[in-house]
């Protein structure tokens, strides 16, 4: 078996201005929350929700969520294990293979 995984979503109740019709940073904390353990069963992970509009202690995630707000990121951003895995309008399959890197299987 793997390791539990970290996974990040950074994002905002605003969309971002460059993520046009996309869905919400909560929206996609969700998505991602669901689809990722049914590609992949049985297998660990961590999903946390940081919201870039409401002060955090961490100062990790306070440095991600500066760096967004100086337009470094688009929102929500994806983080698996501290890397960057998604941006903006958000995809799977960058996530999943990203995941696969880490040891997950399908």
């Amino acid at each position: 078996m793997t390791r539990k995984i970290s996974i990040e979503v950074y994002g905002a109740e605003v969309i971002c201005a460059s993520c046009v019709n996309a869905p919400s940073s909560l929206d996609t904390y969700e998505w991602l929350q669901a689809a990722i353990p049914r590609k992949y069963k049985d297998q660990p992970f961590s999903i946390t929700y940081i919201d870039i509009e409401k002060e955090t202690h961490d100062e990790r995630q306070k440095d991600y969520i500066q760096r967004i707000r100086e337009d470094e990121f688009f929102y929500p951003l994806v983080l698996v294990e501290d890397e960057v895995a998604a941006e903006g309008f958000v995809q799977l399959k960058p996530i999943y293979k990203e995941l696969e890197k880490h040891g997950f299987t399908a």
